[in-house]
C-alpha cells in the first residue's frame, strides 16, 4: 500500500509541476474542467459520457508525455540538434493525434445529440 501511495504523490507532484510550468497543460486542464460539465449534458448514456471525458483525459496525458520527452530532451542535450529536433517532433505528433482523436470523440456526440 505504501508504494501506491508513493506513485499518486509523485503523479500529484508531476501533475502540479505542469499546471504551474507549461501553459499547454493549463489549456488543456481548463479544457477538462469545462469539458466534464458539458460531457454530462451533451452525453445521451453513460458510455457517451465516459468516451467524451477519456477523450481528454487522454488527451492531457499525451500533452504530459509531450512534456516529459522535451525536458528530457533538453536535459540531455541543451543546445540543438537534428535527431533532438526530431524526437521532440514525434511527441508532438503523439500529441496531436490524441487531440485529433477527442475531437473526433466530441464531434460524433454532437451530430448523435443533434441528428
Amino acid at each position: 500500500m505504501n508504494a501506491l501511495v508513493v506513485a499518486f504523490l509523485n503523479s500529484w507532484r508531476g501533475l502540479r509541476h505542469g499546471a504551474r510550468t507549461e501553459r499547454a497543460v493549463r489549456q488543456e486542464l481548463v479544457l477538462l474542467a469545462l469539458g466534464v460539465p458539458v460531457a454530462l449534458l451533451l452525453g445521451p448514456t453513460l458510455w457517451v459520457r465516459v468516451a467524451l471525458v477519456v477523450s481528454l483525459l487522454l488527451m492531457l496525458a499525451a500533452e504530459f508525455l509531450n512534456t516529459a520527452v522535451e525536458k528530457l530532451c533538453d536535459h540531455v542535450h541543451p543546445g540543438h540538434h537534428p535527431m533532438i529536433g526530431t524526437v521532440k517532433d514525434l511527441a508532438s505528433a503523439g500529441t496531436f493525434m490524441a487531440q485529433m482523436a477527442a475531437l473526433l470523440v466530441w464531434v460524433a456526440a454532437l451530430v448523435e445529440r443533434l441528428g
